[in-house]
């Protein structure tokens, strides 16, 4: 299949674009740069340079496509007019083509709220923090629009892991520094994960299916609290375990609305996906393979970085 995925450079999107040509598909990515597209052309992906800002640069690589995923993100003052611009552009380029498309959408377990620990599914109802809230009501929008020959599925990722790091470098960049790793409360909650190798499958899965109309959540199965994967995390970087709790208040002040999310107590269920795609997770969590994904992170830091740890 012709394939075609934004933010293809970014922590999602290269392990999709990956995934997906490994397994023998036609992919093109949109990158910002042609520094950028020389990795991804590396990779077997075709690199199509322009921007979320101005649609016209990737609209025709869209249209050419017979799957188009939605990875990209930016976190700016625009973020969310950019990510319904994007939607709104790759749904007229597979309208256009007039031929079967299938739209994927990349939203996040955020959508569902601090669920205190109890079990949601895609049943369950919404409580997104005003930091990712835009995402419910681009769900819809995305869902809205499947038609005879418009397919459109939304993918719900948990906090990402291993590769190069994702939100977990953080961890590793303090502990390597020789700082102790700092945890939003007292680190009991949980965070709803799963490893970015494990997440391309299911979009690999995705693509290939003919799925219609659905939500899926894509997190691993493990359980461990953000204190023991920052203590993992610590200790593999050659510390002691050493965490710092900071207040929610503190960390508000500090990093903005995404800290509110960071604080989550999240359990979702992905055995939607595990029923309708036969994924399955194989990776056991972060704080089993710790050590292997400091390993990945550091190697995956520019040379100058590594130098001044």
């Amino acid at each position: 299949m012709r394939v075609f995925i934004t933010g293809a450079t970014g922590f999602i999107g290269e392990a999709v674009s990956v995934a997906l040509a490994r397994a023998g598909h036609e992919v093109a990515g949109l990158v910002r740069a042609a520094e950028k597209g020389r990795r991804l052309a590396a990779r077997e992906v075709t690199p199509v340079v322009g921007s979320m800002q101005e649609p016209a640069s990737y609209f025709s690589a869209a249209a050419g496509a017979e799957v188009l995923i939605h990875c990209a993100v930016e976190y700016s003052a625009s973020s969310w007019q950019l990510d319904r611009l994007s939607i709104e552009t790759l749904l007229a380029a597979a309208r256009d083509s007039g031929l079967p498309r299938l739209i994927v959408y990349t939203s996040g377990v955020w959508v569902y709220g601090d669920t205190g620990g109890r079990l949601v599914d895609e049943a369950s109802p919404l409580d997104p923090p005003a930091f990712v809230a835009p995402r419910a009501s681009h769900e819809q929008l995305v869902l809205a629009a499947g038609s005879r020959t418009v397919r459109c599925v939304v993918a719900r990722p948990g906090c990402v892991y291993g590769g190069r790091g994702g939100l977990t470098g953080a961890w590793f960049s303090a502990a390597a520094a020789g700082r102790a790793v700092p945890v939003i409360g007292d680190g009991s909650a949980r965070w709803a994960m799963v490893h970015v190798e494990d997440l391309a499958d299911a979009y690999l899965r995705i693509a290939e299916s003919s799925l219609a109309g659905e939500v899926l959540n894509v997190t691993d199965r493990s359980r461990f609290t953000v204190r023991e994967c920052a203590v993992a995390a610590h200790r593999v970087a050659g510390g002691d375990g050493a965490i710092a709790e900071v207040p929610l208040e503190a960390a508000l002040a500090e990093h903005g609305p995404m800290a509110a999310a960071l604080a989550f107590d999240q359990h979702v269920d992905s055995r939607k996906a595990v029923r309708l795609l036969g994924w399955q997770p194989r990776h056991a969590g972060f704080t089993d393979g710790a050590s292997r994904y400091f390993t990945a992170w550091r190697a995956a830091q520019p040379a100058n970085a590594v130098a001044q740890i």
